[in-house]
């Protein structure tokens, strides 16, 4: 019998490169372990990315930042923050944010696909996702897909991150397939600062981040079977400590996130003044 398809997006797969555990914890084990409290950083997040969604859903002729304050409000998500004073100051910030970014937009401008779910085949991988945004521009060639993926965390980002997100290229190479036209470009907008960090792939580079998307599934999919054959859940999805632990959802539950000293739920959005 042939090999069934993993099926998988981005993030799944990036879960396991980041601790094989989490993976463990989050798609393996049922009932799946508890997760800890929510986190403001990913309430905002959230937020900001729904509200940027909602307005490209208004008609072009009221995409301006008055639409704003009410599309924010709208999606909040109250969740993780310390207090009501620390909530207030991430919004109006995020506002802030929101306001200057759409300010950069052409309301006239239509994306092809806004939280666009993109899915694509290969040897190994059913592959799936949803891209913040993915625009139509004129290429060298003729028309070409941008994907674009908005960033609200505090670090400032570069065109290395853009090139060496395994996200953004498996986005590019399933919206190629999806729009049948070329998709190479992949940009981080970056709402604090305003910037952009972008990158051009090659079809080399694509292939290597889908050889290497498809190599760790083939890693998965082993640990899974020898869980599966009564292997040692623990020697399979090992654990890979880190300063991410301080920041997993599992952190109480594994002993090696144990060890780390928690996050406050609130932490990540104490720069923004609260």
């Amino acid at each position: 019998m042939p090999e069934r398809l993993f099926v998988c997006t981005p993030s799944k797969l990036g879960a396991y490169i980041d601790c094989p555990r989490r993976y463990r914890y989050t798609y393996v084990d049922r009932p799946s372990p508890p997760k800890g409290p929510p986190w403001a950083h990913n309430s905002l997040g959230a937020s900001v990315h729904t509200a940027l969604k909602n307005w490209f859903t208004l008609p072009p002729d009221r995409r301006a930042p008055g639409a704003l304050p009410t599309l924010l409000k709208a999606t909040w998500v109250r969740e993780g923050y310390r207090d009501v004073d620390q909530e207030r100051v991430a919004y109006r910030r995020a506002l802030d944010w929101l306001e200057s970014y759409v300010a950069t937009l052409d309301p006239a401008e239509e994306p092809l696909g806004v939280e666009r779910g993109v899915a694509t085949k290969t040897a190994i991988l059913a592959l799936n996702g949803r891209a913040d945004r993915i625009d139509g521009r004129a290429g060298p060639d003729g028309p070409e897909a941008v994907i674009v993926d908005y960033k609200t965390g505090r670090s400032g980002l570069d065109a290395d991150d853009a090139r060496g997100s395994q996200a953004l290229a498996l986005y590019a190479f399933a919206a190629q397939r999806v729009f049948r036209r070329p998709c190479r470009r992949v940009e981080l907008h970056h709402l604090p600062t305003g910037t952009v960090a972008a990158h051009e792939h090659t079809e080399e580079s694509l292939a290597r981040q889908v050889r290497r998307a498809e190599e760790t599934a083939i890693d998965i999919m082993a640990a899974e079977k020898a869980v599966a054959a009564g292997a040692d859940p623990d020697e399979s999805f090992p654990t890979n400590p880190g300063s991410l632990c301080g920041w997993c959802d599992f952190r109480k539950v594994c002993p090696a996130g144990a060890e780390v000293p928690a996050k406050e739920p609130w932490a990540a959005v104490e720069h923004l003044g609260g």
